[in-house]
């Protein structure tokens, strides 16, 4: 069996606890105090996250010290220090739909009006949060977020931001007395590329992302250099002394215009929250097109008096979310590798994962090409690992953070791990060739074998499609994985000397006949080692869908009936391998819909069958479909929770010692098929 690295949680949670926190905090002072960050901000969130969800679970964990009880980092050296009249917040994230509503289901318990109320909703952007306090209507002072309470006085710095007002405009009452503007300093797309291909051609490195050349350029202690970087501000919150002179979000913004504020494109009112999740889809298309970077939506409560009633929890004001969209990086924890043997005989190593949120899709693992690969990235089981997806229908593995490395991770030994989760086989690796194949076979041999699995009597019994059909097509090019074969036409059959008219024919309709397979039997016939016919029978009771099983996680895929540690390991490291993945939407695609057929109601639910010698009226296939349509399960020998043994001609005795031994009831074929009939 393999061996995972898994530990009580309750020995380890304290100390993942504190190599978490140490760290994100490490993390956090290269990026605010040193501009110099060394990671993606997704990487950061993705560790922040599961920082919050073990404090969530383990509230007496919660320290001051923790990322957690913080909104930014700390002011830089070299700046006048102020503290904000009102603290700056943080929000709370919501990826998703399901986590948004259950946020507004939240709210709505604290305050009813919140049913009926309407919602601000604007971009969010991905820039240097920033304060700008006017006093009768003339910029006095700019001051950063830094950790909410107390920034960093950047006044002259973004005094050279073009679209920052000196004066505020028109007449409008707000000229007069104090007036706060909120925003956010960002560096549009264009004008970050452009300054990217500057710094190329002057032979200088390359800037990571806008958000943290806008941080970095804002806290420039020479604003000539300021100056010369294309930075804009954008508002999003107007603050008076007064609270009551702004009533509404709606109202603030419409203010921040008038008084020659820069706001974000398709800022708007939604008059309830199934307009906000609507436009939310809208707007995750929308948001590519915009000049800036933006990451997700701010939903507010329109009205700010309800906002104020709804209080603060930690750091995050409840009437405000951000609703998120799925990052394309993340972090998450090996929990295994396994090898997969691909249709060409290749062994593709396979990071498995506790199952983590990545573009919109819960993922839980990911290919690790070869040996070579796993050697450079130094991956092993236990690893706190960076995952992204680029593109690609299965994530990558970007690197290792060392930092959080169990004590006891070992490095992965791939030869070994080829002779112990594939004891029966030989594996080679060809000279100049990274993979390692099985030996003595070929890519068409494989594929020959597994053509002629998916069409036998026990996975989907296509018709006319046998040994020597198969090995015809293959041969012709016309097959190359199991779903070709519902793109044969007659005529390319025709051009095959086993075929003729009728018999062509004949094989096309037995194919398409095949499109609605019964889902056992297609998840029996695509070949994954160790799942046998009652496996798949029992995956599919659990899973009901070819897509169910694919998603299924390695914890849930072992709480089924009869599949152990080996068996899952070996289903999910097929449903990592990118030709299986491909596979299985091809199959989609030529119109493959495998049914599931819920049995678990019928009248031999919960009888168990063995049959030992031969039938006069029946194969035992046949008999074993039988039973199964009945509910009942087939089994290949006796065990304890056989119910009957049925015994043919030529009773095998050993059976019927076990039969005896377990007081398993003997029948014959007549009581079988009273039963059955």
């Amino acid at each position: 069996m393999c061996i995972y690295y898994i530990e009580s949680w309750s020995v380890m949670t304290r100390q993942r606890l504190d190599d978490i926190k140490q760290q994100l905090n490490q993390w956090a002072h290269e990026y605010y105090v040193l501009d110099k960050p060394s990671v993606d901000d997704a990487v950061y969130d993705g560790l922040f996250s599961e920082l919050k969800n073990i404090e969530t679970q383990n509230p007496d964990l919660i320290t001051p010290d923790s990322p957690t009880q913080r909104v930014g980092g700390e002011p830089a050296k070299g700046f006048e220090k102020f503290t904000h009249k009102s603290r700056m917040m943080s929000m709370l994230d919501c990826f998703g739909d399901d986590e948004a509503l259950a946020w507004f289901e939240r709210i709505q318990k604290l305050d009813s009006n919140v049913a009926n109320c309407d919602f601000w909703v604007d971009s969010k952007k991905d820039g240097l949060a920033c304060a700008l306090h006017y006093q009768d209507g003339i910029l006095v002072r700019a001051v950063t977020r830094g950790d909410g309470h107390i920034g960093e006085v950047v006044t002259t710095n973004v005094k050279t931001i073009p679209n920052v007002p000196l004066r505020l405009y028109s007449n409008h009452p707000f000229t007069k007395g104090y007036t706060e503007i909120r925003g956010e300093i960002i560096m549009p797309k264009k004008e970050f590329e452009t300054l990217n291909k500057k710094q190329l051609a002057a032979g200088k490195p390359t800037y990571a992302n806008p958000r943290n050349l806008a941080a970095g350029t804002i806290r420039q202690l020479d604003p000539r250099l300021v100056a010369e970087r294309p930075l804009r501000f954008h508002g999003y919150d107007l603050l008076r002394e007064d609270v009551n002179e702004v009533p509404t979000n709606e109202f603030a913004y419409e203010t921040m215009k008038k008084l020659g504020f820069t706001i974000g494109k398709g800022a708007h009112l939604e008059k309830d929250f199934k307009g906000v999740l609507r436009y939310a889809k809208e707007f995750e298309t929308i948001r590519e097109t915009l000049p800036y970077h933006t990451d997700g939506l701010v939903v507010k409560i329109n009205d700010r008096q309800l906002v104020g009633r709804l209080g603060v929890v930690g750091k995050n004001p409840r009437g405000t979310i951000a609703y998120k969209y799925p990052a394309e990086t993340t972090t998450t924890v090996v929990q295994d590798i396994v090898i997969s043997i691909g249709r060409t005989g290749a062994a593709t190593p396979v990071a498995v994962f506790k199952p983590v949120n990545l573009a919109g899709t819960t993922v839980q693992h990911a290919s690790l090409h070869n040996a070579d690969e796993i050697a450079r990235k130094d991956v092993r089981i236990g690893d706190t690992v960076v995952i992204f997806k680029a593109g690609e229908i299965i994530p990558q593995v970007e690197s290792v953070i060392e930092k959080l490395r169990p004590a006891k991770a070992k490095p992965f030994n791939f030869v070994d791990e080829l002779k112990r989760q594939y004891p029966e086989l030989e594996f080679v690796r060809p000279d100049g060739e990274a993979v390692y194949r099985v030996k003595g076979v070929t890519g068409p041999i494989l594929l020959k074998r597994a053509v002629q699995h998916f069409a036998s009597k026990g996975a989907l019994d296509i018709d006319t499609l046998g040994e020597k059909n198969v090995v015809a097509l293959v041969d012709a090019g016309l097959v190359k994985d199991l779903a070709d074969i519902y793109l044969l036409t007659k005529e390319q059959l025709l051009k095959l000397d086993r075929f003729a008219e009728i018999s062509a024919q004949k094989l096309i309709g037995a194919i398409a006949a095949k499109k609605q397979p019964e889902l056992p039997r297609f998840i029996f016939g695509i070949g994954i080692r160790h799942v046998g016919t009652q496996t798949a029978i029992d995956l599919s009771h659990v899973f009901k869908s070819i897509y169910g099983l694919k998603n299924a996680t390695l914890d849930e895929l072992k709480s089924v009936d009869g599949v152990g540690e080996i068996v899952a390991e070996s289903i999910s490291a097929w449903f990592a391998d990118l030709d299986n993945i491909k596979l299985i939407e091809k199959f989609e695609t030529v119109g493959v819909n495998p049914k599931y057929h819920d049995t678990s109601g019928g009248k031999l639910a919960g009888q168990a069958f063995v049959i030992t010698g031969s039938l006069s009226t029946m194969s035992r296939d046949e008999a074993a479909d039988k039973i199964r349509n009945l509910g009942g399960t087939f089994q290949s020998s006796v065990a304890k929770d056989t119910t009957y043994l049925v015994a043919g001609g030529k009773v095998g005795a050993s059976k019927l010692q076990k039969a005896a031994q377990y007081g398993t009831k003997v029948i014959n074929e007549k009581t079988l098929l009273r039963i059955i009939e």
